[in-house]
């Protein structure tokens, strides 16, 4: 290969930082060792999977043929790079079935169906091992990048949020508060600020009445969980569509949770009697502040998000008709 050249990229952003080419069947990068470890990819060219390192005190050298790449037979250097190398090779099967599915995937003609239906099959059982794989790897490494690299590439669509935050919990927490994982915390925040299909984290806040009400007391009904004020216009015009699918569904299974980003409790009380708002409200008044917003990322109102009786967020954002359509289809 002495002749070809191979490109040094940071995965924090897209642009090579650097290139060699192959003398003597060798080349060597010098990489600025940062405060934490980072992650770099060395890419050979007319090869599509790059090989992956890990910055860390010590160089890091590996043997390898362009055959095999990005495989290595021989790796010296720090854990984190030699648990990525483990990774790539746990995934090189896979990444070969990938290819032959999708050279498959090619060959099949659209109006055949049983041939569609294979492929599915073949298909499921495939992202089936890729999630086997990755989980036998994460558990054996929890104190490795390689296990959030994979966890973020491999696993992140093939999984169910929960399942996903549980693995990620897994890993011991230097990982867990390294850069990668705090990308990984932000990801986990936006899913909980927009995941459908995922449980509903529990919250408790004072009544009008000053007694403390728990999410989880409504479990076994589908409770809609209602974020207002009395000084937002919007909200107070779209009280009457609420108070109208309350009424008519209240006897079947349904009820209502307010939780008011009010800060004055004269006005948040006088707002709940003026719109006929008959179901539980909640506040801590503490207005954009409002504790449960916060922790479900609340960025305008009104918002709402529906729970089923298992406790699982099942819609978000039902407005006017669309929630008294989404009632009717749950609640025959």
């Amino acid at each position: 290969v002495n002749g070809k050249t191979i490109y040094l990229f940071d995965d924090r952003d897209n642009n090579p930082d650097d290139s060699a080419v192959i003398k003597n069947e060798q080349f060597s990068f010098k990489v600025k060792n940062g405060k934490e470890p980072a992650v770099y990819a060395l890419i050979l060219k007319d090869i599509n999977y790059p090989m992956l390192f890990v910055t860390g005190k010590e160089p890091v050298h590996f043997t390898t043929s362009v055959a095999a790449y990005p495989i290595a037979s021989n790796v010296k250097g720090n854990d984190d790079t030699q648990a990525m190398q483990q990774y790539q090779k746990a995934f090189e099967p896979l990444i070969k079935r990938a290819q032959a599915l999708n050279t498959e995937a090619k060959g099949i003609d659209p109006e055949d169906e049983p041939a569609k239906n294979a492929f599915r099959k073949n298909a499921e059982a495939f992202s089936q091992d890729v999630v086997n794989t990755g989980k036998t790897f994460i558990k054996a490494h929890p104190k490795n990048i390689a296990s959030i690299w994979l966890l973020m590439n491999e696993l992140r669509n093939r999984l169910e949020p929960e399942e996903f935050q549980q693995l990620f919990s897994s890993l011991d927490t230097s990982v867990q508060e390294s850069a990668y994982g705090e990308g990984v915390t932000a990801y986990i925040k936006s899913l909980k600020a927009n995941g459908v299909n995922i449980a509903a984290d529990d919250f408790s806040q004072q009544d009008t009445k000053g007694q403390e009400v728990k999410l989880s007391s409504f479990r076994g009904k589908y409770v809609l969980v209602d974020f207002w004020a009395s000084w937002c216009g919007p909200c107070r015009q779209e009280n009457p569509n609420v108070v109208k699918a309350y009424h008519k569904y209240k006897d079947k299974n349904f009820t209502i949770l307010g939780v008011s980003l009010d800060d004055n409790r004269d006005r948040w009380l006088r707002a709940i009697n003026q719109d006929g708002l008959a179901w539980t409200q909640v506040s801590d008044l503490k207005g954009w502040g409002n504790e449960v917003a916060v922790q479900y990322g609340i960025q305008s109102i009104p918002a709402n998000f529906l729970v089923d009786p298992t406790g699982k967020i099942i819609a978000r954002n039902l407005r006017g008709e669309e929630l008294e359509q989404k009632l009717e289809q749950l609640l025959k």
